[in-house]
């Protein structure tokens, strides 16, 4: 039998907020343990929270820009669970009225444009942290409990199971990530656990409309796990199947040393926790007035943007997407063309040498040492034939170090471009009577022989000799 795979995700995304969703302790990462902690999100006795305005507008915000609906009625509950990193023995989350609902995004796909539908959007408070004395808590003596996460605002966007391969999953993720940047709700950083995802995985017949049973795997945080995982479980559950098996409803963990799915409990019933509403907390009421002001706050999302650079500035679509990715290249891009950069060049540029260099030194776009402006301006040199793209090249990696304008460095340098004629046309001659095999070749019908005499003749002019010009006399004098 032939089997098709479903997958829906519920991740987790950390809001940028500077201080707790009920209480005012600090949000920021990495502080030492319990320091951020006090008796409102360590649930003590007789505390009242208070709901963290932001942190509402927010999940506003991520609500218009994934096409929900925003509740203006929306409440909190309580999802009850005991488990050490958990203070209250519950959550404060929302269940039955969430802020969002039945949003959708878009995504590509080989088979073209995909939409991915959205169940909900909903705010909730982050639990503790386990620290393990080993790598794992099975080879560990002890465990403390880090309880400086505890409260840190949390929206879990929970999409129907419309995914069918681990790539969906993961172009659904990174759309995910590349919205919520762009909106400026979270920092994303994976590795600090502000963007994770619970992953649900099964699996049935080709042609049946009837889910199979579904196992989920917790708190993935990075793209590469995220499709490993999904891989590795839809053989496993296959396996499974053909040898004649029943797939157990299950929370599974993700094992990268060993590139398996481990089993951690069942979950014999989809709703296992009991649900209360927040009898602390009011209701959040929100009036179409107030959704509208945040949806014109909205910057210009990610696939908006897309169409605008093929439309306007006559990029590829894979050009145009690799810009748009992150809100930071998008804004770079757009700045370096205000100059009156060429379009087709600023992207060349920035997605080569200027990535290239940002890779090999670690660095994010924001912490290039070469600004937009100034990138911005050496094009302009390009474009205006001041400088070949030759000669770029050396002024480019010579902005890497230096904070100069890229015109007084060609300036300093030495580095303008030969444009005389005549002097072009002496150092030609000179290359021809040189070399005469290359001539000769390209006389005799090999016409790529040209190339070897161009590099000869911009060797000689150290770059600088404008090379449309060399071409053109090259192949006036070799007929």
């Amino acid at each position: 039998m032939k089997y098709e795979t479903v997958i829906g995700l519920e991740i987790h995304c950390e809001l940028k907020t500077k201080t707790k969703i009920f209480c005012g302790c600090a949000t920021g990462f990495g502080a030492d343990q319990n320091t951020h902690v006090c008796p409102v999100c360590l649930g003590l006795p007789g505390v009242l929270p208070v709901v963290n305005r932001q942190v509402v507008n927010y999940a506003i915000k991520a609500g218009l820009a994934t096409n929900c609906t925003i509740n203006g009625y929306s409440k909190f509950d309580r999802k009850n669970y005991y488990y050490p990193d958990l203070p209250k023995n519950f959550q404060t989350s929302q269940f039955d009225l969430p802020i969002a609902e039945h949003g959708w995004v878009d995504i590509d796909t080989e088979a073209g444009k995909k939409r991915i539908r959205l169940t909900r959007i909903h705010m909730e408070e982050d639990a503790g942290k386990l620290v393990h004395s080993g790598t794992t808590i099975k080879d560990s003596a002890s465990s403390n409990v880090d309880y400086n996460r505890t409260g840190v605002p949390l929206l879990e966007i929970v999409s129907e199971p419309d995914m069918s391969s681990a790539e969906e999953a993961r172009a659904y993720m990174e759309k995910i990530k590349t919205i919520m940047e762009y909106i400026d709700v979270s920092n994303c950083r994976m590795e600090e656990g502000n963007l994770r995802a619970d992953i649900n995985v099964s699996l049935r017949p080709v042609g049946s409309d009837v889910l199979g049973t579904r196992t989920e795997m917790k708190n993935i945080n990075s793209f590469k796990a995220l499709e490993d995982a999904i891989n590795y479980e839809i053989e496993r559950q296959t396996e499974v199947l053909e040898d004649g098996g029943h797939i157990i409803q299950e929370t599974r963990t993700w094992d990268p040393e060993r590139g398996i799915t481990l089993s951690m409990r069942s979950k014999e019933e989809a709703h296992d926790y009991r649900y209360m509403p927040e009898p602390d907390l009011p209701p959040i009421v929100t009036s179409a007035e107030e959704i509208e002001a945040i949806r014109k706050e909205l910057p210009e999302l990610p696939d908006a943007r897309r169409v605008r650079l093929m439309d306007e500035a006559g990029l590829s679509a894979y050009d145009a997407g690799i810009i748009t990715s992150s809100r930071a290249m998008a804004e770079y891009y757009d700045a370096i063309t205000a100059t009156g950069a060429d379009a087709k060049l600023a992207a060349n540029w920035l997605m080569g040498d200027l990535a290239k260099n940002l890779n090999a030194e670690g660095k994010t776009i924001e912490e290039s040492p070469v600004d937009a402006k100034r990138l911005g301006e050496m094009i302009l040199l390009i474009s205006k034939g001041t400088i070949s793209s030759k000669i770029g090249k050396t002024v480019f990696k010579e902005m890497w170090t230096s904070p100069d304008a890229p015109e007084k460095i060609v300036k300093d340098k030495g580095l303008v471009q030969i444009t005389d004629t005549k002097e072009i046309e002496d150092i030609v001659d000179q290359v021809i009577t040189a070399n005469a095999k290359a001539v000769e070749d390209y006389k005799g019908g090999n016409k790529k022989a040209i190339g070897a005499l161009v590099g000869q003749v911009m060797k000689q002019s150290k770059g600088k000799a404008n090379p449309q010009m060399v071409n053109e006399l090259l192949a006036k004098k070799l007929g």
